[in-house]
């Protein structure tokens, strides 16, 4: 069994450096032959006009330089940027065959980062890792907070809650000292990643686990979110597949036919009057065609801050039945029994689709979004998603329905 890891493991970094070093290759050959095309064009010219030798020669040596130049360059951002790409790439795929070996329990996680990268990246890199790396998952023990088991029910067989592990509070301010010392998206196992799998391990007993932590996918798809990847990488490293997030234990009484709807301050929507004018807006006219389920929780465990709507009437939120333990799991069932999901771009607007309901994801700034906008319109193709739909604010004031909707008040 050993041997065919071995012989796995070493033809799969042979395939990756050699897809590579052929891509490098027909690159720079590219290139070369545009430098020499250049060269023949002016020597060619040269040679028919017989007024212009000076002005054609000084074009050739011209040409020639430039070519030069360009080849240089070229190199060296092949040895600045592609060259650590793969190294990179070649260390990762060597961490994830060492922790698929053999038939023992792997410890996968702490997830501490973002719901949005969670569901958009995370799980579906852990269903490729599975299907390439021939993982069972009766062997993935996943350690992640909010009641999110239902998430990877396709993925792995087992869950622990970190909120268990944790009071809430020193869970709270121990994460946001980690994101302060910048390692908010898990590039390295940090100490609180180290501690959380000390009492994981002390908890269910799997003192020889493996480990599959969440840096193995930040660094892969790093240079994507950065633009120097194309979406294509993003596809070789996932498995994307609708959610079926199963039963859940007990829930609200919900009106037969609603909206769910979780808005929150952030990049995407920055906190500011303007814009809660433009989502009490949207709000209220959603609120008069159909009943409103906000999934607000009042609880302080992230950096968002979440919008109020008071007043508006057909609006019900949950945050009596909610829970820091099972917060994420009760909107997650919530939302799946939507007629539609409405909320800010990112986190939940990301998972909707994956369940089937159609999603109206709100921003105001989509600087840090046009890549995940990118990959998602895709992984809800290959997916068979439901609709998604992303709404920019300003488009409500340049169509007049917010200061309508003001007005009419």
């Amino acid at each position: 069994m050993r041997r065919r890891n071995v012989r796995l493991a070493t033809a799969n970094l042979s395939a990756a450096a050699a897809n590579r070093i052929v891509k490098l290759r027909r690159q720079v050959t590219h290139r070369i032959l545009r430098a020499f095309k250049g060269v023949r064009e002016s020597a060619k010219s040269m040679r028919a006009s017989a007024w212009g030798t000076v002005d054609a020669g000084r074009d050739l040596r011209t040409q020639a330089y430039v070519g030069a130049v360009r080849t240089a360059r070229y190199w060296g951002r092949i040895h600045q940027q592609t060259m650590p790409r793969l190294g990179r790439e070649i260390a990762v795929r060597r961490e994830l065959r060492v922790a698929a070996r053999g038939d023992g329990p792997i410890i996968v996680g702490p997830w501490l980062s973002e719901v949005g990268y969670e569901v958009l990246y995370w799980v579906p890199f852990l269903r490729w890792f599975a299907d390439r790396y021939h993982v069972d998952p009766s062997r993935f023990t996943v350690v992640s907070r909010g009641g999110v088991a239902g998430w990877y029910r396709d993925v792995a067989a087992h869950y622990v809650e970190l909120l268990d592990l944790f009071d809430v509070g020193e869970f709270a301010a121990r994460n946001a000292e980690r994101q302060r010392a910048g390692e908010q998206k898990q590039h390295a196992v940090a100490a609180l990643d180290r501690e959380i799998l000390t009492r994981v391990r002390a908890r269910t007993g799997l003192d020889a686990a493996a480990m599959c932590h969440p840096s193995t996918m930040f660094r892969l798809l790093h240079q994507f979110w950065l633009g120097n990847e194309a979406l294509q990488y993003v596809q070789e490293h996932t498995r994307y597949k609708r959610v079926d997030p199963g039963p859940f234990p007990s829930l609200p009484p919900l009106p037969a036919r609603f909206i769910a709807m979780k808005f929150y301050s952030g990049r995407a929507i920055p906190l500011s009057e303007s814009h809660v004018r433009q989502l009490r807006a949207l709000v209220e006219h959603l609120a008069h065609r159909c009943p409103i389920v906000t999934l607000d929780t009042g609880l302080a465990i992230d950096e968002h801050e979440d919008f109020l709507f008071k007043g508006i009437p057909n609006v019900m939120n949950l945050r009596t039945w909610l829970t820091p333990q099972n917060n994420l799991g009760l909107q997650t069932a919530v939302i799946a029994r939507a007629a539609m999901f409405v909320g800010t771009c990112g986190g939940l607007a990301w998972l909707a689709p994956f369940l089937g309901v159609e999603t109206l994801a709100v921003h105001a700034d989509d600087a840090l979004l046009t890549p995940h906008l990118y990959a998602a319109r895709q992984a809800y193709r290959e997916a068979g998603a439901a609709p998604f739909t992303s709404l920019d604010l300003r488009a409500l004031d340049l169509a007049g329905l917010a200061r309508h909707t003001v007005e009419a008040r």
